[in-house]
């Protein structure tokens, strides 16, 4: 699913003086919002601002079946034509009690696209359904790995994660962070390509997720406190003796990792990551996400102030080409450039700042497909160029 998209979703305090610092800068993104559109809206785009806040803050998980099917069976299914519905590769087509794997596009007609039905149940015509990145379900047992449930000691209370480990055991550990609104499944497309490169890995949640203990305000914090779950991920796998450790971030995860390579005393262990469709400009997001629902531009900077106001956040430590991390270990990303809820711009941002910032950043970008979709489009191209570029940082 587009995960980070803040209309369409599937499914901790900050130090006193910091905070005083990143209060005072909300408040002038607040100021200068409601002077780019002049004092007599400058209450109706507070209101708004407000409500576009609390949804990008909001937690709580919505199944949301935008497609219809109009007839399935005989390995093939027949979707109403939608964009979504006729991207390329490997998706999962969820609904409401079930998932199956939708193959490759079959048929293309006027109303209709037809698809390969490869796995799973079959649908019932009219049933309401949604196009999933996420193909696998429930846990790494539904792509054939060996796999233990193990419980993370994160600040707020134990966080589960899987614990998916190589034959190998001295192999080196890699560490799976979701996206915003997102769950530990988003790891299953790429756990076998990994394993069968002999990496161990572990799958984590963190706070907010359904699994994980909640935050104490109830909100996501975009980043900005998440990342001490990530550090505490990382300090559990150290204590079982692991030495040599990577990162795969998926959109908002991209985000935490980064908070994590910049603020914590592990950050010195990782020794590469890889960033699907990554978030690394905060406020270029917005701007995209606004511009989705064709919000005026003034918009943004007053969400942004409230943002900065209920959480305290520092939307400029979250522009990585701006305010790079402390810690820079080599960085593949992947992002397809049809992303409408993370703009590939921020990647290509990154990509060329890094040489001038002593940052080893690859970037690979994937066309026609949506957030966080990249191994949907070519699971094979997308796994060996992962592969690939882990396996030279592995030495």
């Amino acid at each position: 699913m587009t995960v980070c998209n803040l209309t369409r979703r599937f499914h901790a305090t900050s130090p006193a003086g910091l905070r005083h610092h990143r209060g005072v800068r909300g408040n002038g993104w607040l100021r200068a919002g409601i002077a780019g559109v002049g004092a007599g809206l400058g209450a109706g785009v507070l209101g708004v601002g407000w409500f576009y806040s609390s949804v990008l803050l909001d937690t709580r998980q919505r199944l949301v079946l935008p497609e219809r099917v109009v007839d399935a069976g005989d390995g093939t299914v027949t979707l109403r034509r939608s964009r979504l519905v006729e991207q390329p590769g490997v998706w999962g087509l969820r609904w409401a009690d079930g998932l199956s794997v939708m193959g490759p596009v079959l048929r293309t007609e006027r109303d209709v696209v037809v698809r390969a039905l490869d796995e799973g149940p079959v649908p019932a015509p009219g049933t309401a359904a949604v196009v999933d990145t996420g193909p696998y379900d429930p846990d790494p047992g539904a792509r054939g790995l060996a796999f233990t449930e193990v419980a993370i000691p994160t600040p707020l209370g134990p966080a589960p994660a899987w614990s998916v480990p190589a034959a190998d055991p001295g192999s080196p550990w890699l560490v799976h962070v979701h996206g915003r609104g997102g769950a530990r499944r988003e790891a299953l497309r790429i756990l076998p390509a990994l394993h069968r490169a002999g990496w161990s890995q572990l799958v984590i949640s963190y706070r907010n997720d359904d699994v994980a203990p909640p935050s104490p305000d109830g909100h996501y914090h975009l980043g900005d406190t998440e990342w001490e779950d990530l550090e505490a991920a990382v300090r559990y796998l150290v204590a079982g003796g692991a030495s040599r450790l990577s990162l795969f971030c998926w959109s908002m995860g991209a985000a935490i990792s980064g908070a994590f390579l910049d603020r914590s005393s592990e950050a010195g262990r990782i020794d590469a990551a890889v960033w699907d469709a990554p978030l690394v400009d905060w406020r270029a997001t917005l701007r995209q996400q606004a511009r989705n629902r064709k919000l005026p531009p003034a918009l943004t900077p007053v969400a942004a102030g409230w943002t900065s106001r209920r959480i305290g956040i520092d939307f400029d430590r979250f522009a990585l080409h701006e305010s790079p991390p402390a810690v820079r270990p080599p960085t593949f990303i992947v992002h397809s450039t049809p992303d409408t809820a993370v703009p590939v711009t921020s990647s290509r941002m990154l990509a060329q700042a890094a040489p001038s910032i002593g940052w080893d950043v690859e970037l690979l970008e994937v066309p026609g497909v949506e957030h966080t979709s990249s191994w949907n489009a070519d699971p094979a191209r997308y796994e060996g160029a992962v592969v690939e570029f882990l396996g030279r940082r592995r030495g």
